[in-house]
């Protein structure tokens, strides 16, 4: 009967264990997680805090820096295995060929209520600047430049096809990055200059400066102020290489306010890393829905070691 006992026992212990490995372990080749990221500061601050929990899961994630085309390309090539920064529509007509072939896969929305398209400083919409009609109009006092970001872009493209189909001769895209478009910005507001730029959220720009969208840009950007929503996109195949990872990218979203207040960390001179894990220790509620049904890499309860790295 003691032997009997025993034999349940063992049986039992070894029907939940295997229970649990059959929900758990990713193979070995999903350990390395390669992250697309480009460098708005939304998006390295979201690249961070994925890359935080996954840690203390026991993958090892790094970050792939380039431009939305080249990051698309990668996925495409396989040489990236993740992008959260896939910004719709406006980055539609890039990635629109690489879904339909199938070589990159949509995952799901990782953030809603965001918008993307131009913004002035407040002065400059008291002046009268407040809809993409009356650009024209002030040409002069703008210098003919409207302020993008880095080369490649769908915003600067949707500016650009803007400045073609409205006939708004003498006007020119400034191709920059986030840092240095913001930068301009920033010299402009000192000095009360007139400036135009892409402005979009969320991003600490909206506290930084007192901004105004301007009106009339649906056509390029979409409606409501460019409303957008951002997609996590994966390589073909890679939710069904590494199921574990794929339970976790399902579960990862986001919202304007914990985006904003990590970036406003950042801004302060903290790394995205550093910025992105106190944020995690403040809120580790949210690992409650991040970590549904996700294990660490060998299996073991995926809350407890996150929770314990940080």
């Amino acid at each position: 009967m003691v032997r009997a006992s025993i034999t349940k026992g063992l049986l039992a212990g070894a029907a939940l264990l295997a229970a649990a490995s059959a929900h758990a372990a990713d193979p070995a080749s999903c350990k390395a997680v390669r992250f697309g990221t480009v460098g708005w500061a939304d998006i390295l601050a979201t690249t961070a805090a994925a890359s935080n929990v996954l840690r203390g899961l026991g993958y090892e994630p790094r970050s792939q820096l380039s431009s939305v085309p080249i990051t698309l390309l990668g996925l495409k090539k396989k040489d990236v295995d993740v992008f959260l920064g896939n910004w719709m529509p406006a980055q539609e007509s890039t990635i629109r060929p690489l879904l339909d072939e199938g070589s990159i896969e949509t995952v799901h929305t990782n953030l809603e209520g965001a918008k993307f398209t131009l913004a002035v400083p407040r002065y400059v919409a008291e002046g009268g600047l407040r809809d993409y009609a009356e650009l024209g109009k002030f040409r002069d006092k703008l210098g003919g430049k409207i302020y993008g970001i880095e080369s490649g872009s769908d915003a600067n493209r949707h500016v650009q096809d803007m400045i073609k189909d409205t006939g708004l001769d003498g006007f020119q895209v400034v191709v920059s990055s986030e840092a240095g478009m913001l930068a301009q910005v920033e010299r402009a507001l000192r000095r009360k200059d007139w400036i135009v730029f892409i402005g979009w959220e969320p991003h600490p720009m909206n506290t930084r400066f007192d901004l105004v969208y301007l009106s009339g840009g649906d056509r390029w950007f979409g409606a409501n102020y460019g409303g957008a929503t951002v997609n996590t996109v994966v390589r073909k195949g890679y939710l069904q290489q590494c199921p574990n990872l794929a339970r976790f990218f399902r579960n990862l979203t986001f919202s304007l306010a914990m985006e904003n207040e990590i970036m406003t960390t950042m801004e302060r001179g903290v790394g995205a890393e550093k910025a992105a894990a106190d944020w995690l220790k403040a809120h580790p509620e949210v690992l409650d829905r991040w970590l549904e049904g996700v294990t660490t890499l060998d299996g073991a309860d995926g809350r407890v070691a996150v929770l314990k790295a940080l």
